[in-house]
């Protein structure tokens, strides 16, 4: 487990175009500009409100980045960091769920912890990666994926030790929601 310094806002990424069906994880798909915007004005708004520090952290991933691309652009220190990546499902990838072997999945869903769908990475792996992010100061803002939030809260509140089971995983919260982790 880690030191909890501070609490962070972490938001998700706004909804992108064209997942429906589909297995995401380290796809860049796209997300219409007007929706990084929108999010972008709420993330400010909650920052000025809080006295946040002007520091927004994103994936690589233009789901992320893009909100903090206008951040930028009102004045914002934008830090593109690769350990917010989501979780990376290899193969499977942008690939439509039902052209995934339904005998992987099954594995997948059996071995939650140590299995690497696709051949990508295990959750063991992500909640490693989420439990050793450590921002640059002590405040400010994340623009995270789904699967990335799960795993810090998880490594907060369970430790390290992954669940054995799919079921046992947290449902991933709505598109731009507001979670404050440590």
């Amino acid at each position: 487990m880690f030191e909890v310094q501070a609490l962070w806002s972490v938001w998700r990424h706004p909804r992108p175009l064209g997942i429906e069906g589909r297995c995401i994880g380290q796809s860049n798909v796209r997300v219409p500009a007007r929706r990084a915007k929108r999010l972008a004005r709420r993330v400010q708004q909650h920052a000025r409100r809080h006295g946040l520090t002007q520091v927004v952290y994103t994936s690589p991933l233009q789901r992320c980045a893009a909100v903090g691309r206008y951040l930028r652009r009102w004045g914002w220190r934008h830090v593109v960091d690769p350990t917010l990546l989501e979780l990376s499902f290899g193969a499977w990838d942008g690939q439509c769920w039902g052209d995934i072997s339904r005998d992987e999945i099954d594995q997948w869903c059996q071995q939650f912890a140590s299995y690497a769908p696709g051949g990508g990475e295990a959750l063991q792996t992500l909640l490693a990666r989420a439990a050793a992010w450590r921002p640059l100061q002590g405040d400010g803002v994340v623009i995270g994926h789904a699967g990335w939030m799960l795993s810090r809260q998880w490594v907060h509140e369970q430790g390290l030790a992954a669940p054995a089971l799919a079921a046992q995983w947290p449902k991933p919260p709505a598109y731009g929601t507001l979670w404050r982790l440590p």
